[in-house]
């Protein structure tokens, strides 16, 4: 077992572990650290605690103290510091006429290192916007380029469910999220419907999918051979919460489906949940 501290950096990043050496460190305390960035100033959102050996990666570094009021200070400079550098840097990609989108500036505590992130269509040739920066900062100047989920974790906003984005307010990283999962849920496939404001599918389909695949488990498929109280049918029609299924039964292929509860069908051949070539293709940038 390792003793460990767990430090973010960002509202919403992710928590890096770091030994707390002799002191007792509190949630919410501010701490210095060293990354690879260079020396940081991060927030205590785990105390200590001894977590599994297999859950640290080594050599584990050491908190280099609990800051002080001068360093929440410096702290406070700093983000000052970088709305001043991103005029900056909006009027530099508008002088070398860059296809480039600005979208945050983060500066290492240290002042080591400035960090420029931005979103643009394709790659772009920034050397010369490196150069006129480093001139001006007189420090080592990093560009980034990052992608429109990374985008919407910086900037923030309100999804459709009227709440903050996910990304920015709780998710410390990116969990994978497919086409796949929509249709498992029987979500409709139409892009504005499954997708959030980054224009890619919504982190959200993520949560319940451990639910809805032990459902799915129990519960015929669309198409599935099922034999019934009132004899063998084809299932045209599933609510995996519900349980209720809908069968047309064989005897009388002219009537209406009629309901059962999973619970009373028994499946002798269960159908498959298939994503067709085209839906793919129409979706696809969904999942980027």
């Amino acid at each position: 077992m390792t003793e460990v501290i767990g430090v973010r950096f960002k509202d919403a990043g992710k928590v890096y572990y770091f030994a707390p050496g002799n002191n007792k460190v509190q949630a919410n305390e501010k701490v210095i650290v060293e990354t690879a960035r260079g020396v940081e100033c991060g927030e205590v959102v785990i105390s200590n605690r001894m977590v599994e050996d297999d859950k640290v990666v080594q050599p584990l570094k050491s908190i280099i103290r609990i800051a002080t009021k001068q360093d929440e200070e410096t702290l406070e400079k700093n983000r000052e510091r970088e709305q001043e550098i991103m005029k900056v840097f909006i009027e530099k990609i508008a002088e070398h006429k860059l296809e480039m989108k600005p979208i945050d500036i983060d500066c290492t505590f240290d002042g080591s290192k400035i960090l420029f992130y931005f979103t643009a269509e394709s790659r772009v040739d920034f050397r010369e916007l490196v150069k006129d920066l480093a001139a001006i900062y007189r420090t080592r100047i990093e560009l980034r380029q990052i992608g429109v989920r990374d985008e919407a974790k910086k900037l923030g906003g309100l999804g459709i469910c009227g709440r903050k984005f996910c990304c920015s307010s709780f998710l410390g990283e990116f969990q994978p999220v497919s086409i796949k999962m929509a249709k498992e849920q029987s979500l409709s496939l139409n892009p504005t419907k499954i997708s959030g404001t980054c224009g890619r599918l919504m982190c959200c389909l993520k949560y319940e999918q451990d639910c809805y695949e032990e459902l799915l488990a129990i519960t015929p498929k669309l198409g599935a051979l099922v034999e019934t109280a009132e004899g063998r049918g084809i299932v045209e029609d599933t609510n995996l919460l519900t349980g209720v299924v809908k069968v047309k039964l064989d005897k009388n292929p002219d009537a209406a489906a009629q309901s059962f509860n999973r619970a009373d069908v028994k499946i002798l051949k269960d159908g498959k949940i298939r994503v067709n070539r085209e839906e793919i293709q129409a979706l696809k940038g969904l999942e980027d």
